[in-house]
């Protein structure tokens, strides 16, 4: 019989997710899932790592007839990814728009934000200074008169040591 068997009622738990998901994304945000899931193939994987899709600022239309209007769409991103997005603005836009399937996009605002899950950003863990290292810090930092300067050096040069391997 048709329709009889294992798979019948069985559905992807992305589907789910994005059935749920995204009537709230579209409400709140103005973006749909499938954008933000996109990222990565719309700007490519360097970009992707330190950006997001925001929202997509759609402009008010005081009437029903009045003309369609491009929106804006709000990229987050880190550090120096701000000016990669900027210099790739016009490309980042077709890419947008040959995805959603409709000159949707006129214009992109970057907002500087951190993107990194604190996971992606765990502290390496720097090495003890052997103690002909900290002696020669020690000696390197002795003539700064005020103390708190002193170990704010102090803390500085150990961690610079620190993250370099040990000379042999």
């Amino acid at each position: 019989m048709a329709g009889k068997g294992p798979d019948r009622n069985a559905v992807a738990v992305s589907d789910l997710a994005t059935a749920i998901l995204d009537p709230v994304l579209r409400r709140r945000a103005g973006i749909s899932i499938g954008l933000v899931q996109s990222w990565e193939d719309i700007v490519g994987a360097r970009l992707a790592a330190t950006s997001r899709p925001e929202k997509i600022q759609w402009p008010r239309r005081l009437q029903d007839d009045d003309p369609f209007e491009p929106a804006v769409l709000v990229i987050a991103c880190e550090g120096i990814s701000a000016l990669h997005i900027q210099h790739e603005t016009g490309e980042i836009i077709s890419r947008v728009n040959a995805f959603l399937g409709f000159s949707a996009i006129g214009r992109i605002r970057i907002v500087q934000k951190p993107i990194r899950t604190s996971d992606s950003r765990k502290r390496r863990q720097l090495r003890a200074l052997a103690p002909e290292e900290s002696g020669r810090l020690a000696r390197v930092v002795d003539g700064v008169d005020d103390e708190g300067l002193r170990k704010s050096l102090e803390r500085l040069g150990a961690s610079v040591m620190a993250s370099k391997p040990r000379k042999s």
